[in-house]
C-alpha cells in the first residue's frame, strides 16, 4: 500500500546560517543506506522523502537508527487535488480494515503548504464526509479512534497512519571526533552511544593485560564496538596492552594507588593517540561517585594528567538509567558477559578514594612514564569495525 517513506528532522531545523552542514551531513548518511537499494531523496518542504513500494519496513529499520531522525514515517503519496487525495483516503482506509477491526476514525491535516485551497479543518471535515459515506459502520472519534489518517499537503500530499520514533541527536560528524575509553563493562558503551547522538564521530580505545586477561575480554570489546557501529558507522578500535605498565606500577607504588595511577596512564595513552591523529577530545563512561576512581577527587587527579577535554556524559546519572539506556541500544547483555578487564584483575583490595596529586605524583616519579606509554603504543593493534 505504501509507496514513500518520509523523514522528520530533529533539532537540527532550529539552527541558523549552518542548518545546511547539518543537513549535508544527515543526507550522505542517508544515502550511503538507501544507494545499496538503488534509491535516492528528495526534500519536499522541511522534510525528507524516499520513494519506493519494496522493503519498507527493513527500510525503516535501517533508516531510524541514523543521528537526526526523530521519526520515520510511511506514506502514501498522492496527488493534492481533493478528489486524489479523496480516493486515496479510501484506499488506505480500506487497507488498514483489511489488517484490523477499525469502528472509528479521525482524519488530522497538516498545510506544509499555505497556499493550498482547503484550510486544515475544512479538509478534515470534507475527508470525513467522504469516508462515512464510503464506509456505512464506522464513525468518527476525535478523541481516542481505532485508526487516524494524517493527511500531510507538501507540493505532494501524503497519507500515513503510524510513525516510528527515530534516535534524535545530531548527524554524525557535526561535533567533532573523539576517543572512547571504552571498557568491557555497561557504561563506556553508553557514554560512547550518547557522544555519537550528539554528533562526535567515534573512535574507541581499549585497554587489556594479555595474558592475565583473557582473550575473550577483546573479543567483547569487540562485540559492543559493532553495536555500536549499527549506529555509528565504521570505528577505528584500537588495543593496548597494559601488562608492562601494571609490572612497574606494583614494584613501585603503593599498592592503594595502582587504581588511580593506571587510569593516568590510560588517559596518556589515549591523549597521544588522540594527538597523532586530531581527535578533539577524550570520551569516558564515569559517573560520579560509582566507585573508587570515580569520586571528585580522583577524577580531579586523573584528570590532571592531560590536558585533552575529557567528556563524561553519563557524570550524574545512576545506575539503573544508564542499564536502561543500554539495553535499548543492545550492548547490555554483552557488557554483562563474565570476562575481566585489566581494571579489575589489577584491582586493589582497598583502593584510595581522596588521593592526593602530590603524592601520585611523587610515586610516579619512580616509573619512567614516557619510555612505557611508547612502547606500548609501539605494540597498539588496530582493527577497523564495520
Amino acid at each position: 500500500m505504501y509507496n514513500s517513506i518520509s523523514i522528520s528532522l530533529g533539532e537540527m531545523v532550529l539552527k541558523g546560517k549552518n542548518r545546511g552542514q547539518f543537513e549535508k551531513k544527515l543526507t550522505n548518511q542517508i544515502n550511503k543506506v538507501i544507494k545499496k537499494k538503488g534509491l535516492s531523496l528528495y526534500r519536499d518542504r522541511g522534510k525528507i522523502f524516499i520513494d519506493t513500494e519494496n522493503d519498507i519496513d527493513e527500510l525503516i529499520k535501517d533508516i531510524k537508527n541514523i543521528f537526526g531522525i526523530v521519526y520515520v514515517t510511511p506514506c502514501f503519496k498522492t496527488g493534492r487535488e481533493f478528489e486524489e487525495i479523496s480516493q486515496s483516503v479510501i484506499r488506505l482506509m480500506e487497507w488498514k480494515r483489511e489488517n484490523g477491526d477499525i469502528k472509528t476514525f479521525k482524519i488530522l491535516s497538516k498545510r506544509a503548504d499555505k497556499s493550498y485551497p482547503f484550510k486544515s479543518m475544512d479538509l478534515n471535515r470534507d475527508l470525513g464526509g467522504v469516508v462515512l459515506k464510503h464506509f456505512g459502520d464506522l464513525k468518527v472519534d476525535v478523541h481516542n479512534p481505532d485508526v487516524t489518517i494524517n493527511v500531510d499537503l507538501r507540493s505532494q500530499c501524503y497519507l500515513y497512519t503510524e510513525k516510528y520514533k527515530g534516535t534524535g541527536g545530531l548527524p554524525l560528524g557535526t561535533n567533532g571526533e573523539g576517543l572512547v575509553l571504552l571498557s568491557g563493562g555497561i557504561d563506556s558503551p553508553v557514554a560512547a552511544y550518547m557522544m555519537a547522538r550528539r554528533g562526535v564521530k567515534l573512535n574507541c580505545v581499549t585497554f587489556h593485560a594479555y595474558p592475565f586477561t583473557s582473550e575473550r575480554a577483546n573479543d567483547k570489546v569487540r562485540t559492543l564496538t559493532e553495536r555500536l557501529a549499527v549506529f555509528c558507522g565504521q570505528i577505528n578500535l584500537y588495543y593496548v596492552n597494559m601488562l608492562d605498565i601494571y609490572t612497574e606500577i606494583r614494584k613501585h607504588c603503593p599498592e592503594d594507588q595502582t587504581t588511580i595511577i593506571a587510569r593516568r596512564f590510560m588517559m596518556r595513552i589515549g591523549e597521544k593517540i588522540a594527538n597523532d591523529r586530531e581527535f578533539d577530545f577524550l570520551i569516558t563512561g564515569e559517573s560520579l561517585g560509582q566507585v573508587a576512581s570515580q569520586t571528585a577527587k580522583s577524577l580531579g587527579v586523573i584528570d590532571s594528567s592531560v590536558n585533552l577535554p575529557i567528556l563524561r556524559p553519563l557524570i550524574g546519572m545512576d545506575k539503573t538509567e544508564i542499564i536502561e539506556i543500554s539495553r535499548n541500544i543492545g550492548t547490555y547483555e554483552d557488557s554483562i558477559l563474565p570476562y575481566e578487564d585489566c581494571c579489575s584483575v589489577f584491582s586493589p583490595k582497598h583502593p584510595q578514594t581522596k588521593p592526593r596529586k602530590d603524592r601520585i605524583e611523587l610515586s610516579e616519579e619512580k616509573i619512567d612514564i614516557w619510555a612505557l606509554i611508547d612502547d606500548a603504543i609501539n605494540k597498539m593493534e588496530i582493527e577497523k569495525i564495520q
